[in-house]
């Protein structure tokens, strides 16, 4: 994998929360060059390819109309208008069939867009799978068992399940920290590994909640060491193909062979909704089992230190889960209504009437469903 320049990597820092319009994803058999017609590869070289599954679900188009309103802090609003507000990428998913489909001007099926956060439910998936197959033993088990390099670290004893609950003691402020990360290692100036080693505790583990891309890239180190592979070719084998993935997508690396574990997933809002289809199906594709059921259940109940996360994956108390990233990413479980939910965009300054919009849209499909 080719070290970035700085040029190259200064551009990464400012562009990697664009999505990316391609009439075509670029081909799975190497990472996008520099002469890529994939925007904004070709200017982000050395990015981890995820191929397409050999086995890909195939979805069925069968729009409805939903008509969907919702109340926001007291004013009635559209699906509509949410939409033309807040999103560039829309999908809905009832079993199968793509019941609602909607992208801006550009913007198509292909278009691959940015994850951001919403990339930390995949890196918890990666634990889960490892975990499932006993490369991991125990999330009790702490980080240096499986990262020694982490020993004598304030990471070194803590746990993994103090990682996924964000609960990891470490001082992390994620305004201000989650920058010079972001931009340290898109550079190639530390390694996840090394910026993960220069951390302060502040707390005991487990007793406080604070969100902390830190801690997800520290699990994305665990996964590498505890399977023997890179965290983009396990993601590829054990999330990605067996969810039944259409397309290619790329995941982002911090130049050194570490997967960022925190963000950074570059795929086709139906292959986010895919992997919510999975976990709404309690981790089975096409009969084939991606996760344990256990896992699922665990990964989506709070987490002990708060109420609303569970491992990686945000909870809304009686509607579902969800996976969630910087500018409003989203990837929405509905398990009241059965139905999956995913969009994306490059920046909603106005989040806050996102979940209501959503479940008022999983409402309306399940309303068209016992209706017809």
């Amino acid at each position: 994998m080719r070290r970035r320049s700085r040029s190259l990597a200064l551009a990464a820092a400012f562009t990697f929360g664009f999505a990316a319009v391609t009439s075509a994803p670029a081909p799975a058999t190497a990472a996008p060059t520099a002469d890529s017609a994939v925007w904004p590869y070709s200017v982000l070289p050395g990015f981890d390819p995820l191929a397409p599954s050999s086995d890909p679900v195939a979805l069925t188009d069968a729009p409805r109309d939903l008509d969907v309103t919702y109340t926001y802090d007291g004013e009635t609003r559209t699906l509509k208008d949410y939409l033309r507000r807040t999103a560039q990428g829309f999908v809905v998913l009832d079993g199968d069939k793509v019941v609602n489909e909607w992208y801006a001007f550009g913007y198509t099926k292909s278009s691959l867009f940015q994850s951001w956060s919403a990339g930390k439910s995949f890196t918890s998936d990666a634990v889960g799978a490892a975990l499932d197959e006993g490369r991991i033993h125990s999330l009790d088990d702490t980080v240096e068992t499986y990262v020694p390099e982490l020993a004598g670290t304030t990471y070194g004893p803590v746990t993994l399940r103090n990682l996924l609950r964000m609960s990891s003691g470490i001082v992390w402020d994620e305004s201000a920290d989650d920058v010079p990360l972001h931009v340290s290692v898109s550079m190639g100036w530390q390694s996840t590994l090394q910026f993960a080693a220069a951390r302060k505790k502040a707390w005991n583990q487990g007793t406080k909640f604070n969100y902390s891309s830190m801690d997800s890239a520290v699990l994305a180190l665990v996964v590498q060491k505890a399977t023997g592979n890179p965290f983009f070719r396990y993601v590829q084998e054990k999330i990605w193909a067996p969810s039944g993935m259409t397309s290619t997508a790329y995941v982002g690396n911090d130049s050194r062979g570490n997967g960022l574990g925190y963000c950074c997933i570059y795929a086709t809002v139906r292959d986010f909704a895919l992997f919510g289809k999975m976990m709404l199906d309690n981790g089975v594709v096409k009969g084939r089992r991606v996760l344990s059921t256990s896992w699922v259940t665990e990964a989506t109940t709070p987490s002990g230190v708060h109420s609303r996360y569970g491992l990686h994956w945000w909870l809304d108390p009686g509607e579902g889960f969800y996976a969630s990233g910087l500018g409003d990413q989203k990837v929405y479980v509905s398990t009241r209504h059965n139905v999956v939910i995913a969009r994306n965009t490059f920046l909603n300054l106005e989040g806050g009437d996102t979940l209501p919009a959503l479940r008022a849209v999983a409402a309306a499909v399940a309303g068209a469903r016992s209706g017809a």
